[in-house]
């Protein structure tokens, strides 16, 4: 498994820990949290949680602080994921 996709499941599983951002990311997503494993057979799916964090500075930090990541690393992970460069990630 590739680093990117290593940095999007430790997101997901430091998500889940979070039950008001884990509830958050899965409104968002219009997902169930019985239809996460499913979802991460599509494609984007780990961008599109790369992008959840990245799109909530507090949030992202606050992950990087829990995950010792660096913030760069997680946006290189959303742009090695297909993530959209014209927002600025």
């Amino acid at each position: 498994m590739e680093k990117s996709e290593e940095i999007a499941i430790d997101v997901l599983s430091w998500l889940a820990s979070e039950p008001e951002l884990f509830n958050r990311f899965l409104g968002l997503s219009g997902l169930e949290a019985s239809q996460l494993r499913q979802a991460a057979t599509q494609p984007g799916f780990f961008a599109g949680v790369l992008e959840f964090l990245i799109n909530h500075e507090p949030t992202l930090l606050k992950y990087c602080e829990a995950s010792n990541e660096k913030p760069e690393h997680v946006a290189q992970a959303f742009r090695q994921l297909g993530g959209n460069l014209e927002q600025g990630y």
